[in-house]
């Protein structure tokens, strides 16, 4: 996978490229600290090694410059960015993989763009429902290692899961200079305005005309299946579900074999 950046509205925005077949973008989801990488590192070079992937930081986030006006939480912003990226693609059919919030973005960007054929979530939002505590507490700034494990173990199935380099990979960011006050007022309550800002209105529903497959793991307590992906599911009939045990939030590093598994079933007719 090659490091590459290039401009969009005044802003260096970073994305990893590599692999050949289908051209897949990639999209992670939003939290103090979160990146590409983050969310996707263990299987990044195996769909690679299938796939033509364009792995990208939105603005804000991992390698990506941050926003240079308010507010910093700008789902409008970072789906123009995708559809720049979308641009510079190979030209022909491409697939999406989201997570979390870029799994809504997926989704609303395949109603915008006849480019995409299909889309895989995971860990997706896309439906209103109340802030929880567990998603309340991960979006807030962490004083220090021990509060960002504190909220990261709320994301995962096990604290197993948690790995001390996941740790520092999200800490290494937050402690660049400025960025703990930058997330800080991203993040600032209220934060059920995020949720808001992920869910998919009546036409972006109309518009969803690809093939839909959504993962979750059942013991997500952020973002729990039964709020967000079935609740989509149920307004999009071609949507296929697949839920996956012992699996919390982070699903694409905590059932990596099963992300890999679905992706490449489902991508690999158009590869």
């Amino acid at each position: 996978m090659e490091s590459k950046y290039f401009s969009f509205e005044d802003h260096r925005v970073h994305y990893f490229e590599g692999g050949s077949g289908l051209p897949i973008l990639m999209l992670h989801g939003v939290g103090p600290g979160t990146s590409i990488m983050g969310n996707f590192q263990p299987v990044l070079e195996p769909m690679a090694a299938r796939f033509h992937i364009f792995a990208m930081d939105l603005i804000g986030f991992g390698n990506s410059d941050r926003k240079k006006t308010a507010p910093y939480f700008d789902a409008d912003l970072w789906l123009r960015q995708a559809l720049a990226l979308i641009d510079k693609m190979p030209a022909g059919p491409i697939g999406i993989a989201g997570h979390s919030f870029g799994g809504a973005l997926a989704m609303k960007l395949a109603s915008r763009s006849d480019r995409i054929a299909k889309v895989m979530t995971s860990s997706s939002i896309g439906a209103p429902y109340k802030l929880n505590e567990a998603l309340d507490r991960f979006w807030t700034i962490p004083a220090d290692r021990a509060a960002l494990r504190k909220s990261m173990e709320r994301m995962v199935d096990s604290p197993a899961a948690l790995t001390d380099a996941m740790i520092e990979g999200r800490w290494d960011l937050l402690a660049q200079p400025g960025y703990s006050d930058f997330f800080a007022e991203m993040f600032a309550p209220p934060r059920q305005r995020f949720i808001d800002a992920g869910v998919l209105t009546d036409e972006e529903i109309g518009g969803l005309k690809v093939g839909l497959l959504m993962l979750h793991g059942r013991n997500d307590q952020g973002c729990p299946a039964e709020q967000t992906t079935l609740k989509v599911a149920e307004r999009v009939p071609t949507a296929d579900v697949v839920l996956l045990g012992r699996c919390g939030h982070n699903l694409p590093r905590e059932r990596s074999a099963a992300y890999l598994d679905a992706a490449f079933r489902f991508f690999a007719p158009h590869s």
